[in-house]
């Protein structure tokens, strides 16, 4: 695997492939890489010559500086693991890199009432700042795919919304990968290094929600408040300190319903200890 730290050596390693007729896939992460990271490797590798990763943990996506500080590092374990899934190209860029004029928001994306709904309402700025280094990373890599984790489900309605607005991004696919589960149901997540043991254990709480959920939907429940007060009872009740919002939306916009729909996402975003938790669950009728 070729380990790039600069833009240009990346843009002219590309720049030869691309000449060669290889379509590149692109995986960007923060690091901490898990399984879900390198499910979006294999995907890329099936239909792509080419799989870039990168690893920027970027600061102006975060709204809580505590947050930034503590978000795990574990670089010399991902370059073994994005070597042993058979990723072609790392890309590992230093702030000042991504950011020579300074770390600061430059443009305004126009994203739409979404990117006020649920992480944008309790994260202001969040999404500007993930569309300014995800354009930034696509501009420099060109990437034929996008490959992301349907885990961050808001995210990536976010960027399709980007790709469409920005015309020179428009020809990018993105392809989510579906949220990958520890063997107890918890999702995949870098922020899971942060969690005690004993609040490891309790963060199954929310996969557990879900499947209550379920069952109570297959028994004839159909309000869709009750099923979500519920869920928030039962993790209030398993350590969790606070429920930030617990929702059924629709897919596409992430607007709240209040009826059973052919196709509802049950999005969840909680307190345990320090750390901020978020899930999401597909149904489908």
């Amino acid at each position: 695997m070729l380990i790039f730290k600069t833009k240009n050596d990346l843009n002219q390693y590309l720049l030869n492939r691309r000449r060669l007729g290889e379509k590149i896939g692109f995986v960007p992460t923060m690091g901490a890489l898990h399984e879900g990271h390198l499910s979006l490797i294999n995907l890329s590798k099936k239909d792509h010559e080419t799989t870039v990763c990168s690893i920027f943990i970027n600061p102006t996506q975060f709204t809580n500086t505590q947050d930034f500080e503590k978000y795990p590092i574990t670089i010399e374990r991902d370059i073994q693991l994005l070597r042993a899934s058979g990723c072609q190209v790392l890309f590992l860029p230093e702030v000042s890199e991504m950011y020579p004029e300074g770390v600061q928001l430059k443009e305004k994306y126009e994203l739409g009432a979404i990117e006020h709904r649920w992480e944008g309402e309790f994260r202001p700025g969040h999404f500007q700042g993930v569309c300014q280094i995800v354009e930034k990373l696509l501009l420099l890599v060109e990437p034929d795919t996008l490959f992301l984790g349907q885990k961050d489900f808001q995210q990536v309605a976010i960027l399709k919304q980007m790709l469409q607005v920005k015309k020179d991004l428009q020809w990018i696919q993105i392809i989510a990968g579906p949220t990958l589960r520890e063997t107890d149901g918890l999702a995949m997540s870098s922020r899971n290094l942060r969690l005690s043991p004993e609040e490891r254990l309790q963060a199954t709480s929310i996969y557990k929600g879900f499947q209550q959920v379920k069952l109570e939907l297959s028994k004839g429940e159909k309000s869709l408040d009750n099923l979500c007060q519920n869920m928030e009872k039962l993790l209030l009740a398993n350590g969790f300190s606070k429920v930030e919002y617990i929702a059924f939306v629709e897919p596409e916009q992430m607007v709240k319903i209040d009826k059973i729909q052919d196709k509802m996402v049950l999005i969840v975003a909680a307190h345990l200890g320090e750390v901020r938790l978020i899930d999401n669950y597909l149904f489908r009728s």
